[in-house]
């Protein structure tokens, strides 16, 4: 993506401190240039300033676009050359031409010679008329001239080469080629999530443990009560699976108290939530541990629904760590082994490796529980609990992330054996979550969750992006067979090629085709992150340097690309797109850092996105009042390109409305703006200005209206019964009721003072951030992507492109994503002068349309909510 640089001087401008790095003009060169170049510079000096089409900026820097820029500078080049006798006046090939070749290659070639040309002229304003010596060369600043020319072009070659379009396709190659490492990887690893949330992680700090590949939910009392309801959990070992036992407890109960015999049976029940969960004392793998095992393997006996077990530290103690305890071991395991797998055929069983030891904290009585040992043990019981099953995978699970936790935190025991609290909690936490994720599913749990089944709008969807780029590529080859047809043929007789005078416009069918087709292939890459498991995810974790260092670092990119703004009226258009763009980019920073969980961080957001919601209002208000245009076409248009992208997110992701709550706020306080200013009598500022008395009639209708704001943000029970309403239910309920929509409504509601710190200095009106207003024209589609293509599980998490490389990972998904929502933002606009047309008939017929698509929506929704419950 080519970023926005400031813009050289004109052609006709002369070469000033004032006006910075530009170009020379003719008047200034020694002895003047050909006359042909002149008129070829001053031409493209005059060109229109147009909006890029691929870098959202002006098209070549207000000159016309690239293309004609490369141009004239190859055909300035040519005469400079020519002059010099370097090529032919005539038959000389055009350096510069439209082709690709002549572009590229051309262009390069053409304002090199043009350096050189410059180089062997003598400065003009010198007095003298001899040639001047090698130190006199820079009387005038010829090196400056030079230096300037040279960085301006380059600057336009670095763009002609790398633009947004080339990196989009960048993006799109990074996409290609990730996905299919990680659908290779699925397949050589497997795509069990559950296997890495049992077997790998690391911690993330000091006590936040992060499992490979996938988020793991932290449980409250309620969410464990209502998944274990029914259930009976059974723990058998020694006393470390004792201490795993009372960490599970916990999570119920945080009451239960470790008491009672250690070196017996604890019994634990809640009647209330049925929930039953027993420890049961064996501490070696031997014919006791194995009667209590074959017991559940008949058919009249209630079997446990979850089975964890796990014994070895006695054994190595009872027998002084000797070999004949280790092959004792091996033959007991393997008599066990059968009527684990038995059980595990109809309950969960896993199996706990043994945690390693801290020896120089033993006692005296347990010196001979060596790591070595431990390592020995869980070796044998790996592969005999994995061989027990032939020709399939055994049903039961290794539970070996234990080992990985103690080995990071064993130095903080009492006793050098049995693991510290945090430890314990943080094991309890994984188990809770491998019972449990698949039955209540949480968002931030992605661990052992299956991916979730297609709905029916979803699979309408996927038809009908599908039939989009079947069509799209049928309309395009029909398009290059055609294009091929009048293709100019060569003149025998002169040589030239004779082009075809007729140029076909692109018709809007093949807008609307190309645009559903790159939409249907940015949904499916939303889909493949944040809802097929095929990409990793894992949880965020706050540290005050992953929140302030990217603050500084977009602050200092911020300051050193600015540019002079065309105006210096308050909130002109650059500083209001520069506003949004910075904010845009704090609020990302804070998602993606966790940094909600600090409180002075979360109050400052806050008061940004009030400012932005205060900013879009202050630019609707703004249009209403200059503009005075009320009509349908203005509010359809502002309504399909708030809402269009969301809609179709709520289709392919299947979330309610309410879920990306800031374009339902953005959107109510549109039309609140609109409503009371269109209402009688409509005051503009054309109006205004002829009588005061129209001053004090927009005072009164904003009095109102913060009337009504104050009533509804203090009373939460008027709010609802509104918002409660069919169908604008459907809109702004989330899980079953409004209060959310109320939360974030009262919330965002107030701001003013950055507009006048913003302002008070002059200066500080006539300039503005290039970097921070570029992002912020493509602000909206920011902060909706990111929900799926930049976080993970609907901004929970943190998606993971590369695992094991964090800082590139951010690197790697963030220029794909913002690549992805600057593609989005000019889908929406394309299809927005489409769908939106300014004829009011057209748009009649066309909002009757979109009215009968809701209402199928509605239609739909309301049949898969009722399938659901």
């Amino acid at each position: 993506m080519s970023l926005p640089l400031p813009p050289p001087a004109r052609a006709h401008d002369p070469v000033t401190p004032e006006s910075g790095l530009g170009l020379a003009t003719p008047e200034h060169w020694a002895s003047g240039p050909p006359s042909q170049a002149q008129p070829l510079l001053r031409q493209e000096a005059k060109g229109e300033e147009e909006e890029g089409e691929e870098t959202g900026v002006q098209g070549a820097w207000g000159t016309g676009t690239a293309e004609q820029g490369w141009r004239g500078w190859g055909k300035a080049a040519e005469a400079a050359a020519a002059e010099e006798g370097q090529v032919e006046a005539r038959g000389a090939p055009a350096v510069g031409s439209g082709s690709p070749a002549g572009g590229a290659g051309g262009g390069r070639g053409g304002w090199r010679r043009l350096l050189a040309w410059l180089r062997r002229r003598q400065p003009q304003c010198c007095p003298c008329a001899a040639p001047l010596p090698r130190s006199a060369a820079h009387c005038c600043h010829g090196g400056t001239k030079m230096a300037a020319l040279a960085y301006n072009l380059g600057k336009r070659e670095i763009n002609h080469y790398f633009s947004v379009r080339s990196a989009k396709v960048l993006a799109l190659v990074a996409v290609l080629l990730l996905a299919a490492c990680h659908l290779a990887s699925r397949r050589y690893r497997g795509n069990d999530s559950c296997e890495y949330l049992l077997s790998s992680g690391r911690f993330l700090g000091e006590k936040v443990w992060q499992p490979h590949s996938c988020m793991m939910h932290k449980y409250k009392i309620s969410e464990a009560k209502n998944c274990l309801v029914d259930k009976h959990i059974a723990f058998i070992g020694d006393s470390r699976i004792r201490q795993l036992f009372y960490s599970f407890v916990k999570i119920i109960n945080p009451q239960f108290k470790e008491e009672g015999n250690k070196h017996g049976n604890i019994p634990f029940e809640d009647k209330i939530a049925a929930v039953k969960v027993d420890f049961l004392w064996h501490p070696e793998v031997n014919g006791s541990m194995k009667q209590c095992i074959k017991v559940w393997t008949e058919d009249s006996v209630a079997k446990p629904h979850v089975i964890v077990a796990g014994a070895a530290t006695w054994s190595i103690k009872i027998h002084n760590g000797s070999n004949e305890a280790l092959s004792q071991y091996k033959m007991n395991i393997t008599s066990i082994a059968p009527l684990l797998e038995k059980l595990a055929k109809t309950s969960d069983v896993y199996w706990v490796l043994q945690d390693p030891v801290y020896e120089d904290l033993l006692s005296e009585n347990r010196k001979m529980i060596t790591n070595e040992k431990i390592d020995a043990y869980n070796e044998a019981a790996v592969s005999i609990l994995n061989s027990s099953t032939r020709n399939s995978k055994s049903n039961v699970k290794m539970f070996s992330v234990s080992k990985l936790i103690a080995q990071e935190t064993i130095m903080e025991s009492l006793d050098g054996l049995h693991l510290p609290e945090s430890s314990r909690e943080t094991s309890a936490m994984i188990l809770m979550n491998v019972c449990c994720n698949k039955i209540l599913k949480p968002v931030d749990g992605s661990c052992c969750q299956p991916r979730p089944p297609l709905t029916l709008i979803q699979k309408l969807a996927a038809c009908f992006f599908t039939l989009s780029i079947i069509g799209y590529l049928i309309f395009y080859i029909i398009h290059r067979n055609a294009h091929r047809k009048n293709k100019p043929c060569t003149d025998l007789e002169s040589g030239e090629e004779k082009k075809n005078i007729i140029n076909t416009p692109v018709s809007p069918l093949e807008i609307l085709l190309q645009s559903f087709c790159k939409l249907g292939l940015i949904m499916a890459y939303f889909y493949m992150c944040d809802r097929a498991n095929l990409f990793m995810k894992e949880n965020k974790f706050y540290t005050h340097s992953t929140f302030f260092i990217p603050i500084i670092y977009i602050l200092v990119l911020g300051v050193f690309y600015n540019e002079n703004t065309k105006e210096t009226k308050v909130l002109n258009r650059e500083q209001t797109d520069e506003w949004k763009g910075w904010m845009q980019l704090v609020i990302l920073i804070y998602h993606i850092s966790g940094a909600s969980t600090f409180l002075p961080v979360y109050m400052h957001i806050r008061v940004l996105v009030a400012a932005y919601l205060f900013q879009t209002g202050y630019g609707h208000f703004s249009y209403f009042w200059i503009k005075g245009d009320f009509g349908i076409h203005r509010v359809c248009q502002v309504l399909f390109r708030l809402n269009f992208l969301v809609v179709v997110l709520c289709i392919v992701m299947d979330r309610p409305y309410q879920f990306y709550y800031f374009v339902p706020l953005v959107t109510v306080w549109f039309m609140v703006i609109y409503v009371t200013l269109a209402l009688w009598p409509q005051i503009i500022q054309k109006k205004a200005n002829g009588n005061c008395f129209w001053h004090f009639g927009l005072l009164l209708k904003l009095a109102f209206l913060l009337l009504c704001i104050c009533f509804l943000a203090y009373s939460q029970g008027a709010f609802e019964k509104i918002f409660s309403l069919w169908p604008l239910s459907k809109c702004f309920e989330l899980k079953g009721n409004v209060y959310e929509w109320w939360f974030r409504w009262r919330l965002d509601r107030y701001i003013l003072a950055f507009i006048l710190i913003r302002n008070i200095p002059g200066y500080a009106r006539s300039v503005y951030s290039s970097f921070f207003a570029w992002f912020g024209k493509i602000s909206l589609e920011l902060f909706i992507c990111q929900y799926h293509i930049w976080l993970a599980a609907d901004t929970r998490g943190i998606l993971v492109l590369i695992p094991g490389n964090p800082m590139l990972n951010i690197i790697v998904s963030t220029f794909i994503f913002v690549c992805v929502a600057h593609e989005i933002s000019l889908i929406t606009n394309d299809l927005a002068q489409i769908i939106i047309p300014k004829d009011n008939s057209s748009l009649l017929k066309r909002l009757a349309c979109i009215a009968a698509f809701f209402c199928g929506l509605l239609i739909l929704s309301s049949i898969q909510d009722k399938s659901r419950h």
